[in-house]
């Protein structure tokens, strides 16, 4: 269920313990447990400008992935939504009718709706209401495994709640006494928040800490000279069924939103002999989560530190080309617009659709990461582009120079070394960054 708070309506909430198990249960205006664990009946809603799709079908997938049956939809044409009740006035009351035709207990949105709209609506429609934000950081709850990635989700639902935040009025207030202290005193919304503020502390303290650690793993790979590659793209459109078919990996595969949270980093020899650090990340979505960009960009780093990322798009969703768009939207976000980039259509064993998708894209390859169809061209490729993103380099080196002798070895590959009277001669293939530094050593350099 989508554990969310809902004002003054009936509450569905799930409580975590310490030992990570979930216990769902509702909570009427009254704080009273009404018991029952029935399915969500969500109704869905959208503004959406005048040449914009009518489709809901994003939305109806997360909701579906969260737990909550679609029971209607309702989309408004306007350029702008209505900066109080999302809706405007006529299209809120259609909504009305709409919820007590179809018996819905819960109304979805596919944009994030502000604290004011939200408790508009709230009060206008008499039932819990929630935003595309919200419905997206429950997915991320129930998906996350380790204790970096829940960490990362509590901080971003953490940060997405606090300014949603509700008192109850001084009749929660903390009474005091004497002179100069009588009245409403502190009240439960400033508690609330100030255990809020203080929880987000510790969890950011915590992510630091596992952050550095994360750091020093990368180091240490970047040190054996292998380069690294990362699986990017839209949520569900293969990534982990990729990786398994490369490597093995054992990845957890589901035919759902947001399976896979924490990145899997597995070794991968190429058909050349070069070795290469695979890694698959999070899946992208449009209208990714501020909140979760921001917790997971430690996570993230793995990309923007990649040699080269392998885009895998799924060729038989209803729009790959916007699904594209989306991905690289997030990529230049978290910085890693610039890293080199291989389009991979996949399930091309469904249909003609990636083969046309590939004519428009020159350079990218066609795979089914199912049946293991296109793997070869796509390893060729990975090879080919890693190979073009290098440098080979005539270096001499004098040996009175040994820490450039030793960084040459360290993070280059050597393909060619001799020596004579005083300097060692070596050529080496080296990135972009490498070839910099090493340049005043380049023979014929004066």
């Amino acid at each position: 269920m989508i554990g969310v708070a809902y004002g003054a309506a009936t509450m569905v909430y799930v409580q975590r313990s310490r030992h990570g198990r979930t216990r769902e249960s509702t909570e009427s205006p009254n704080g009273r447990p009404t018991g029952g664990r029935a399915r969500q009946r969500a109704f869905a809603i959208a503004v959406l400008p005048e040449d914009g799709d009518a489709e809901l079908i994003e939305l109806r997938e997360l909701l579906n992935t969260a737990g909550a049956a679609v029971v209607g939809e309702l989309v408004q044409r306007r350029e702008h939504p209505h900066p109080n009740t999302y809706l405007g006035s006529g299209k809120l009351e259609e909504l009305k009718a709409e919820l007590a035709a179809t018996d819905a207990n819960l109304v979805a949105c596919d944009d994030e709706l502000t604290p004011r709209q939200e408790r508009n609506l709230e009060a206008a429609l008499g039932m819990p209401v929630i935003d595309r934000t919200a419905v997206i950081l429950d997915i991320f709850a129930q998906n996350a495994r380790t204790q970096e990635g829940k960490a990362q989700v509590e901080l971003a639902q953490l940060r997405y709640r606090l300014p949603r935040l509700r008192g109850r009025g001084h009749q929660l207030s903390q009474q005091a006494g004497g002179i100069g202290t009588r009245g409403p005193g502190e009240t439960q919304l400033e508690v609330d928040r100030r255990r809020l503020v203080r929880r987000m502390n510790r969890l950011e303290s915590d992510l630091r800490r596992l952050t550095e650690q994360r750091r020093l793993q990368r180091k240490s790979r970047r040190r054996s000279r292998v380069a690294s590659v990362s699986l990017v793209g839209y949520t569900n459109a293969g990534k982990s069924t990729l990786l398994n078919q490369l490597t093995d990996a054992g990845v957890l595969i589901e035919d759902r939103l947001f399976a896979t949270l924490d990145p899997r980093t597995r070794r991968l020899e190429l058909p050349g002999g070069e070795a290469v650090l695979m890694s698959d990340t999070v899946g992208f979505v449009r209208k990714l989560p501020h909140q979760l960009v921001q917790a997971f960009r430690s996570t993230l780093e793995v990309v923007t530190e990649s040699h080269l990322l392998v885009h895998v798009v799924d060729s038989t969703s209803p729009d790959p080309e916007g699904q594209i768009e989306a991905v690289r939207t997030v990529l230049d976000e978290i910085g890693a617009g610039e890293v080199a980039e291989l389009l991979a259509f996949n399930k091309g064993d469904a249909g003609p659709e990636a083969a046309r998708l590939a004519g428009r894209h020159p350079g990218s390859v066609v795979i089914s990461a199912l049946t293991g169809a296109g793997i070869p061209d796509l390893l060729a490729a990975v090879g080919d582009r890693l190979r073009a993103s290098a440098q080979v380099m005539d270096l001499v080196v004098p040996y009175d120079r040994g820490d450039v002798l030793a960084a040459v070895h360290r993070e280059g590959e050597v393909l060619v070394e001799s020596h004579s009277d005083g300097a060692a001669h070596l050529r080496v293939r080296v990135d972009v960054v490498a070839a910099a530094r090493f340049a005043e050593f380049e023979a014929g350099r004066a």
